[in-house]
């Protein structure tokens, strides 16, 4: 599968670096509107193909598809723009802006006969999978709790006054869709779409650089901390009758974990690749290859109930977004 990119931040650095370890990938162009920095992440890769004009990129044949790893609102207007010219698309969390955006997406895809997907890499890691294996031996669920709290590298810049994409309600940004998201699937691939959900942000220059987001079930609650303006220990539990799960990394990497019953506690941590995005991009890459709609289609019904859920928390919490407006 021949695959250009969008976007050069350090996400689309992992994705090249991932994609050399997997043979059906073969990253062979790069956009940028930056020529510069396109060129210098390109030369870093060994691609040679370098454009600084979308259409002309999304016009070349050899592309089959596009990773999109633009500033969140501008996920919309171009996985629309490839998905248009016939390309499959792999598009970074948070998929969209709205569920509106993400609805039309699925509907062009699935009309134009291509692969759409969402780069979450939690719901693809073995220890994530493993663990969800492991869920009935908890009994009954009480209670659910993350913390995933990454200080920014832009936080400073943000505060001095500098225009930053990630805290910025025009980009779409905030730490509910940068970094809560994280935990919102944790938790949502788990247990399903909540009965009713809250979010509780700290808001800063009219932002959410962290926040607090509750999501209600039937018997339990589950308490998702995202935070982008401090750092602390990244750890995770799940509370049932019957034991708990402890996850001692951040939820998207889901490095490792342990499970304590009345039997006592394992260690079932599977050994994963240094990049979480191996995994995704291996998956994407399989049912492309294996032309299977059916679990594109699951993953897309998957990802637009995370879409709901994440909308109306953030409105509940007043939080808007220009895209909210169309």
């Amino acid at each position: 599968m021949k695959i250009a990119t969008i976007g050069t931040s350090f996400i689309t650095e992992w994705f090249l670096s991932a994609a050399a370890k997997i043979d059906n990938a073969e990253p062979i162009a790069v956009y940028s509107r930056n020529e510069q920095k396109g060129r210098d992440l390109a030369s870093q890769y060994g691609i040679q193909k370098v454009y600084t004009d979308l259409d002309t990129m999304l016009k070349d044949d050899e592309i089959e598809c596009v990773y999109v790893a633009s500033p969140n609102s501008l996920h919309y207007s171009h996985a629309s723009a490839a998905l248009n010219a016939g390309k499959h698309v792999i598009c970074e969390k948070p998929f969209t802006s709205t569920t509106k955006e993400l609805k039309e997406l699925s509907e062009l895809a699935k009309s134009k006969h291509l692969f759409l997907f969402e780069a979450i890499v939690t719901i693809h890691m073995p220890n994530y999978i493993s663990l969800k294996e492991k869920l009935p031996e908890l009994g009954d669920i009480k209670m659910v709790q993350c913390n995933f709290s990454q200080y920014s590298s832009r936080y400073d810049k943000f505060m001095a006054g500098e225009p930053v994409n990630v805290f910025d309600p025009k980009f779409s940004g905030g730490a509910l869709m940068d970094i809560n998201i994280y935990n919102l699937h944790f938790v949502m691939n788990l247990f399903g779409k909540p009965n009713d959900v809250n979010y509780y942000p700290n808001m800063t220059k009219g932002i959410d650089t962290s926040g607090v987001l509750v999501l209600n079930y039937e018997g339990f609650h589950a308490v998702c901390v995202g935070c982008k303006d401090t750092k602390s220990h990244n750890i995770s539990q799940i509370q049932g009758e019957k034991g708990y799960i402890t996850l001692n990394s951040e939820t998207s990497r889901c490095a490792n974990y342990s499970l304590t019953t009345n039997d006592g506690t394992i260690l079932p941590a599977i050994k994963q690749e240094d990049i979480a995005l191996y995994y995704e991009i291996k998956d994407f890459m399989k049912i492309m290859e294996e032309q299977d709609y059916a679990a594109c289609e699951a993953l897309l019904e998957y990802s637009n109930e995370v879409m709901e859920v994440l909308e109306q928390a953030r409105k509940k919490a007043g939080i808007r977004f220009p895209a909210d407006a169309i």
